[in-house]
């Protein structure tokens, strides 16, 4: 039996991003444990590798070089990836609660969370300064404010090395910009007193040939707007003001009930907590076996006995110790590049130095960036003809990439009989059905998606707001639901949490809505599939396609680029960034838009599977008129062009595009026929009004919202570019 037909039965959480669970996700994706469900939480899609943040710094690395992307590195260790961050731990219940999630269960953890810095609780810091870690906010900060212009004053707060590093760093990336700069390193007790003597006077010397003005013993107050306030009265100005110091544990770590020292969650030489179903690694541990300083080295090195130790408890085998070195190689950058060595009291410096430094750190990313692929199984021999050509050139797409192309939906709709029922009133072209009970006016849909995301909660909500679009565009309000759920073969336990996660999801946004979930029915089966079938109310004539007027405005509430970036996704191409701007626009529900858009629309759509063009020329079609569509004002995902520029496209791309033979083919116009998963609205305005609504629209939280063009007289259902 191949293992991928083989139930999961056991779920591995791994809490944080760090080196130590990246390199694990790496390992996994080799050689995946059978029948494990692994999920990585991390707050966002990139994880900033740490050794070369002074590069980055310093100009030598640009910000993509600085990260690990983590969506990347899921889809190819087929990891569930949950963006939100970890808000604590609960041992008795096996759950771990989520800012941005519901509760998820676990039967074996890893926590990789690094540290944060007490930073922000000196007076003022907050308010006026960034502390160097996390790295992802620092790193956005300073490329703004290195990308400036005029004098630069400079403060880093603690003489570490970190900061030493960060100081030389800035200096030299101000300098080569040709920005007179002015950087002081400020410390509370002697500077680099971690380091030998020799290596620490080497730094001492580097800096002062940098100018970088050291303060020692200097006690800070408190930080006010540009001002570094000092116990002795003296205050340094400041443009810009990081801290390097003060590095501590995230509180709620300690509030897990677990051992703790100083904070930080105390492991044994298997890297298990107090409670052995749950590990920690990094700069989070500490090692009661062997306390080690916070150092790279230490995580990176963890990470084989930790896929091991995860691995063994997953599956009821022996765990290995893990015995970190007595001391490792520290390479410090010195701002150009150049670089310092110290080890078994050896120091060394000059540009070959930082030039080993770079092939390490090089090294270290590019096993991130050549990730594993799925080989695709050879097709069987003989079989049938037209097999090829069915599967067509690439895997089939999730969500509305995958639904039936237009013209094979519209041959078998056509060969239904009309309705018989005096109570329903069809609506051609529209996706639902308007039901009349007793005076009361019922409009009826349903619609479900394949998954295309592994977190079920996300695909909950996707596909929730999905079927809700249908209801919005008719001018309804939501009523009722039935929910119908697919999950892949799961052990009792797994499909329990899977689908309280599903319908916690599904009923937290239908209650939003004003709607409940009434019933519904689930199933085990190939892959996740998540269906709802929704009431709404009319208590209005409801908006159709039909009814637009000669001149009225187009207008678009969200970017499109949905199916291109997922099928990058699937391909492995994709930025992760940007595949998690794709998924926070498919989770944007259209409640308020379509409560503003109500009242004026002629008619309305929502935008799903045909793609932009294909739904512009539905409602064409029922209004009697053609459309125009100024190309440049219609709203982009970020990175949705760059992906149709390099030849990426959904597989029902083609299915959408034929019919349309007056619209040039460039990689701008074949976004028009791209498949929409939770697609914004596309409503018919009144021209007169156009501008006001979308003020409106941009004011009550859809601020992609665009004027995309315009209807007019002309062949029924024709679409142009302007």
């Amino acid at each position: 039996m191949h293992t991928s037909s083989l139930p999961l039965t056991r779920d591995l959480v791994l809490i944080g991003g760090g080196h130590t669970h990246a390199l694990v996700l790496r390992k996994w994706a080799m050689k995946p444990l059978p029948g494990a469900r692994l999920t990585l939480i991390n707050p966002g899609p990139t994880a900033p590798y740490s050794g070369m943040l002074p590069g980055f710094v310093a100009g030598h690395y640009t910000r993509a070089q600085l990260d690990i992307d983590l969506v990347r590195l899921a889809q190819a260790a087929d990891a569930r990836l949950i963006l939100g961050s970890a808000t604590g731990i609960d041992p008795a219940s096996g759950t771990i609660r989520i800012d941005t999630h519901q509760p998820v269960g676990f039967d074996i953890c890893s926590v990789d969370v690094g540290i944060t810095s007490d930073m922000p609780t000196l007076p003022g810091f907050a308010e006026h300064a960034i502390p160097a870690k996390p790295l992802g906010p620092f790193a956005a900060r300073w490329d703004v404010f290195r990308n400036g212009d005029g004098p630069a004053r400079v403060a880093i707060i603690g003489g570490g090395v970190a900061g030493v590093e960060l100081a030389m760093a800035m200096s030299h990336a101000l300098k080569k910009r040709n920005r007179p700069a002015t950087i002081h390193l400020i410390e509370n007790a002697t500077a680099l007193s971690a380091l030998p003597a020799k290596s620490a006077r080497a730094l001492r010397d580097a800096m002062t040939a940098q100018d970088i003005t050291l303060h020692e013993q200097a006690s800070i107050t408190q930080l006010s707007a540009n001002e570094v306030h000092l116990k002795d009265g003296r205050s340094i100005t400041a443009d810009f003001i990081t801290g390097a110091a003060g590095a501590r544990p995230y509180p709620w770590l300690a509030e897990t009930g677990l051992e703790t020292h100083d904070g930080f969650l105390t492991v044994n030489n298997r890297l298990q907590t107090s409670d052995p179903r749950i590990f920690a690694v990094g700069d989070c541990a500490h090692m009661a076996h062997a306390p080690r300083p916070k150092a790279g080295v230490y995580a990176v090195r963890q990470a084989p006995v930790l896929l091991h130790n995860l691995a063994s408890s997953l599956s009821g085998g022996p765990l290995k110790p893990y015995i970190p070195q007595k001391d490792y190689l520290k390479l410090i950058s010195l701002g150009k590049k150049s670089a310092l060595g110290d080890r078994f009291g050896l120091t060394f410096t000059g540009g070959w130095v930082w030039d080993w430094k770079d092939q390490i750190d090089r090294k270290f990313m590019r096993q991130f960036n050549d990730l594993p692929k799925m080989q695709t199984p050879a097709l069987p021999y003989p079989r049938a003809k037209g097999v090829p050509q069915a599967m067509g050139p690439k895997p089939l797409c999730g969500g509305c990439g995958a639904k039936l192309g237009r013209d094979a939906l519209s041959n078998a709709l056509a060969t239904l009989e009309p309705t018989r029922r005096a109570d329903i009133t069809p609506l051609p072209g529209d996706d639902a059905a308007l039901l009349t009970t007793g005076g009361t006016r019922q409009v009826f849909t349903t619609d479900h998606l394949r998954s295309f995301w592994s977190d079920p909660a996300v695909m909950a909500r996707i596909a929730t707001h999905h079927a809700l679009g249908d209801i919005w565009a008719m001018g309804a309000d939501p009523q009722a639901a039935t929910l119908s759920i697919t999950l892949p073969r799961l052990s009792e336990a797994l499909a329990q949490r899977t689908l309280t996660e599903i319908l916690t999801a599904a009923q937290t946004i239908l209650q939003d809505a004003g709607a409940e979930i009434v019933g519904g029915h689930s199933t085990l089966g190939d892959e996740l599939t998540i269906g709802l079938a929704v009431t709404g109310l009319c208590d209005r004539d409801p908006i159709t396609l039909k009814g637009a007027e000669d001149g009225a405005a187009l207008i678009l509430t969200k970017p499109i680029g949905t199916g291109v970036i997922m099928a990058a996704l699937m391909s492995g191409k994709a930025r992760g960034a940007d595949v998690a701007g794709a998924l926070d626009s498919m989770q944007h529900g259209q409640k308020t838009a379509a409560s503003i858009l109500r009242d004026t629309a002629q008619a309305m759509t929502d935008l799903t599977g045909f793609g932009l063009a294909g739904h512009l020329q539905n409602l064409c079609m029922a209004s009697g008129l053609s459309a125009t569509l100024t190309l440049d004002t219609v709203p982009l995902l970020p990175g949705a062009l760059d992906l149709s520029e390099r030849g990426e496209h959904s597989s029902l791309y083609a299915s959408n595009r034929a019919g349309f033979s007056n619209i040039p083919d460039d990689p701008q116009t074949r976004l028009l026929f791209d498949p929409q998963t939770g697609g914004g609205l596309l409503a018919a305005v009144p021209a007169d009004q156009a501008r006001q609504i979308v003020a409106n629209l941009w004011q009550a939280g859809h601020p992609d919202t665009a004027i995309i063009g315009h209807l007019q007289t002309g062949p029924a259902g024709q679409v142009s570019i302007a």
